[in-house]
């Protein structure tokens, strides 16, 4: 049998959220898996718990040196193995109002969602350009995960927005270069708070309904995987996703 062909994603945190959900959904769906983030201890143990077919490339920091270096360590982990997709889902979260971001808030959100988001993609074509059409009719599938920030502004979200922006220009512009080199590049609009173990508001209809909390990361890491094998004849770009009971 062939090799499983690689999936990289940048930003898995605990692995409760949208990062670790897709790990999982990738996994299952016959991929080695390649988890870049920064914690060292926390990724390990991740992996481990994912399995043989899943390997831990800690960073410090989301620089062009410490992801190309992550890129190089995947490659010589598996030698015979194409990276097939590569999801950026690395972001950081400042909501304050306007005057009291910061000048480190901003350094904060430079380092994840422009500096990181350039290295990360630029490992990831570089990688792709190199391999042969799949039976989908592309060399690679890249992922962003954005927000509803990346398409307009709001009150306390000046920073945010700012980043999100960044990323989902990048994105657009990517799939515009490199679609013509079979290069599959999408960007996901996540429209609400997403569920994971970390505390957030009660979006649900009825204070008794717990239902409907937030978007599943499953969910989503599923709809990453249908991205994943669109064939080149009707490609996604952008993907908007929001759960049923939402209230903004």
């Amino acid at each position: 049998m062939p090799p499983r062909p690689i999936f990289v994603v940048a930003g898995v945190g605990s692995g409760s959220g949208t990062g670790g959900a897709s790990a999982r959904v990738f996994l299952n769906a016959g991929y080695r898996v390649a988890l870049i983030a920064r914690g060292s201890d926390s990724l390990t143990k991740f992996a481990g718990q994912l399995g043989g077919e899943a390997a831990a490339f800690p960073i410090a920091t989301y620089n062009y040196k410490e992801v190309e270096t992550a890129f190089s360590a995947i490659k010589k982990h598996w030698p015979d193995s194409d990276i097939r997709v590569a999801l950026y889902n690395a972001s950081v979260g400042i909501f304050k109002s306007f005057l009291e971001v910061t000048e480190e808030d901003l350094d904060k959100i430079t380092d994840s969602n422009v500096k990181g988001a350039f290295a990360f993609a630029r490992q990831a074509v570089v990688a792709f350009q190199d391999q042969s059409l799949d039976a989908n009719g592309k060399r690679g599938t890249l992922l962003f995960t954005g927000a509803t920030a990346a398409t307009r502004g709001n009150s306390m979200t000046s920073a945010f927005s700012a980043g999100k922006f960044s990323v989902r220009s990048l994105s657009q512009s990517l799939a515009k270069e490199f679609g013509k080199q079979n290069i599959h590049v999408a960007h996901a609009v996540i429209d609400g708070v997403i569920a994971t173990d970390k505390p957030h508001r009660d979006l649900s209809e009825t204070p008794g309904d717990k239902e409907n909390v937030g978007l599943a990361p499953e969910s989503i890491a599923k709809s990453y995987l249908y991205l994943a094998n669109q064939d080149r004849s009707a490609w996604t770009w952008e993907l908007d996703l929001r759960p049923a009971h939402e209230k903004w």
